[in-house]
């Protein structure tokens, strides 16, 4: 087994064991970035100095704000179907989650503890959506890791991230890192390039108006899911 199948085959069974942890997502996703330090200081170091960059940038700044409204979207699911925000908040309010993708182990995580919310979020009237700029082979994967509990949706060529300034480039020296792993990021996406969002959590009114959210270029950390329910709560 070459060294970046070995990487990845170590990250997937960390990626199971924070799954199955019963614990906050935070602890769940520090096992995995721990991991990342454990197999390969190199590949952390790098992490942590291309996120440094990010966020000395400000990358997310100036994505929508708490009172701000969503622009609508009109996104096509795992399953072909299109699903527009306008038609969500016609039911309730919603819960926007943008995901890098599949392959990233942060974000099945995540997508695994969302949907152990669903229900509960779907007990308050809102519904869980998730963006990514996957193509619809890669995102059925990642709806198959969140057991269906809600739609992924194609972000094709990073539109809507744009839209939202949450678009990053990923440089050369961490794309090439990224490969190198394992994982040919471009091949799963609508357009071949190394542009991906930064994980966000926006939740919205039924007016569409923004009430909580996360946005952190670090994309090794999210929103923690318990305070995605008190937000809800305050709605209810």
């Amino acid at each position: 087994m070459s060294q970046s199948n070995e990487l990845v085959a170590a990250l997937e069974k960390a990626t199971r064991r924070a799954i199955e942890l019963h614990a906050p997502l935070r602890e769940r996703l520090t096992i995995i970035a721990d991991e990342v330090r454990l197999l390969s200081d190199v590949f952390a170091d790098a992490v942590d100095k291309f996120v440094g960059r990010l966020q000395a940038a400000e990358a997310g700044s100036a994505a929508p704000k708490i009172g701000d409204g969503l622009p609508d979207f009109i996104l096509p699911d795992q399953n072909g179907k299109l699903v527009s925000l306008a038609a969500l908040l016609s039911k309730g309010p919603v819960v926007v989650a943008f995901l890098r993708g599949h392959w990233c182990p942060y974000c099945q995580t995540t997508a695994v503890a969302l949907a152990e919310i669903a229900e509960a979020a779907a007990a308050k009237g809102a519904r869980i959506v998730a963006i990514s700029p996957e193509s619809r082979k890669y995102s059925q994967r990642l709806a198959a890791d969140s057991s269906g509990k809600f739609p992924i949706l194609t972000d094709v060529d990073n539109g809507y991230a744009l839209a939202l300034n949450l678009a990053i480039w990923v440089d050369d020296d961490m794309s090439r890192l990224i490969a190198g792993a394992g994982w040919d990021v471009p091949s799963y996406q609508t357009a071949r390039s190394w542009v991906l969002p930064i994980p966000a959590t926006f939740i919205l009114n039924r007016e569409g108006r923004v009430i909580a959210r996360y946005v952190n270029a670090d994309y090794r950390t999210r929103m923690e899911v318990e305070e995605i329910l008190g937000a809800l709560e305050t709605l209810v």
